[in-house]
């Protein structure tokens, strides 16, 4: 197929723009700031609906009472499923962007959203066997494909300087899509209404999204269909401890999403409408900083943020590990919170990382310049669809340690003591690869370059 980039703007369909620096100062200041922000506004909507509907099972399960026959280990196999498929999408739905154009693919993927929705819409009632509900959970993770592809077409808006903050920005409106969708069905919950009636309010959004994202967005011609890159980023070490720590960060993120109403029923006896008076308050808090920690990696570096950050991840992790044996409701809710809090500040500072490491091992091998903006974003781009594969299967094992926590125990306190276990080593991962400085003296053919790496990765 031929790449969108090297074919006629006449031949194209759709909004596309064939020039395109933001690097370049003045052409950014005269239109390219503009025009990326319109992108970034549209992607956000369609980002956030497609997190909604990922999630929504966070929340069905919350509905499904004993007259649906599941246990509770069934539920939380059910909102595995659908972060496994979530997880697995983001693969294709990365490299689609630059396969369809980003404005294009954003249309389509809004409109796939319906699929689950309505499927969900129709099967929701008692009666129901599991293995349907399965395969139309199945059909939910789409919409964690959606945050790969919107992240990799605003990557290539965006320039570096400016990375943390749209991406970071990009991410948490999205992610804002779990609290969301929790704070709809407390509404629903508390006028009375069943699953369907939430199903039902997110179907024409999402019409309404789509059809947005067509009038409004854009397609770039400069971002081509390179399978090359897909090639170089899955050989770069960096892709793959990079994910390992997107693991700890949007992982937990979304993990603990998906299972913290249903730690509150099942270990703190709360109900339903108790439990998601409370649900919403970790994903909110945690989307909206998300911003925040990719302005701090901006301004400090993204890998200093991230170690620390780890570091009271498991600090707040100990302390709901002692909680939850203790079974205290006052001092576990706040906390998770802050387990919430600080992983969304992790999404942003490792998120900002991605780009920065690339251009430095493009500035490491002699590039300069454009040359060097060009490396760093062909491979960045492709890397993050990959990165934000894996980080989101951390979802997935999350809640399987809850499950076979509650099987084991009876209680989610052998799952928290393998995230604190977790936590530690990412911890020391970051430090090792990013921050630690070359320890000794190494042939004087390799010293200059090596350290000069290495001192590079501290301010990514």
């Amino acid at each position: 197929m031929t790449a969108p980039s090297t074919a006629p703007a006449a031949s194209r369909r759709g909004r596309w723009i064939e020039h395109w620096d933001p690097e370049d100062e003045a052409f950014w200041k005269e239109r390219g700031e503009r025009t990326a922000r319109r992108n970034l506004f549209y992607s956000v909507l369609c980002e956030h609906i497609g997190f909604s509907v990922w999630t929504m099972w966070s929340v069905l399960v919350l509905f499904m009472g004993p007259e649906y026959g599941l246990s509770p280990a069934d539920k939380f196999l059910l909102t595995s499923v659908v972060t496994l498929v979530g997880a697995v999408v983001r693969v294709p739905y990365t490299f689609a962007v630059a396969l369809f154009g980003g404005r294009n693919w954003t249309v389509v993927s809004a409109a796939l959203l319906l699929v689950p929705t309505v499927a969900a819409f129709a099967v929701m009632e008692p009666g129901t066997s599991f293995t349907t509900f399965l395969l139309v959970g199945l059909l939910a993770g789409i919409g964690g494909g959606n945050f790969a592809s919107s992240m990799t077409n605003i990557n290539a808006f965006f320039p570096l300087r400016k990375k943390g903050w749209a991406l970071g920005l990009n991410a948490g409106g999205g992610n804002i899509g779990v609290p969301v969708v929790q704070l709809v069905a407390l509404a629903v919950i508390g006028a009375s209404g069943g699953p369907r009636v939430l199903l039902g309010i997110y179907i024409p959004l999402i019409v309404v999204a789509a059809v947005l994202a067509a009038l409004f967005m854009d397609n770039l011609a400069s971002v081509r269909n390179d399978t090359g890159a897909a090639r170089d980023a899955v050989r770069d070490a960096h892709t793959w401890i990079m994910a390992f720590l997107y693991v700890g960060t949007f992982g937990s993120f979304i993990g603990y999403s998906f299972a913290f109403g249903q730690v509150l029923t099942n270990q703190f006896g709360r109900t339903p409408l108790q439990a998601a008076y409370l649900t919403f308050v970790g994903p909110l808090l945690g989307s909206l900083v998300r911003p925040v920690g990719g302005r701090l990696a901006d301004r400090f570096g993204g890998a200093r943020i991230t170690l620390w950050n780890y570091v009271g991840m498991a600090a707040a992790t100990a302390v709901l590990l002692v909680a939850g044996m203790q079974k205290s409701l006052a001092v576990f809710v706040p906390v998770f919170v802050v387990l919430f809090v600080l992983s969304g500040l992790g999404n942003g500072s490792t998120y900002k990382m991605i780009p920065g490491i690339f251009q430095a091992k493009a500035l490491a091998r002699g590039l300069t310049g454009e040359e060097a903006v060009g490396h760093a974003r062909r491979l960045s781009g492709a890397a993050m669809g990959l990165i934000g594969a894996v980080g989101a299967l951390g979802g997935v094992g999350i809640n399987l340690a809850f499950r076979q926590s509650y099987l084991s125990y009876g209680s989610g306190t052998g799952a928290f003591a393998v995230f604190l276990a977790f936590y530690g080593v990412c911890f020391a991962v970051t430090w090792a690869v990013y921050l630690r400085r070359p320890a000794g003296r190494v042939p004087a053919t390799v010293a200059a370059p090596e350290t000069k790496d290495q001192l590079s990765y501290a301010e990514v």
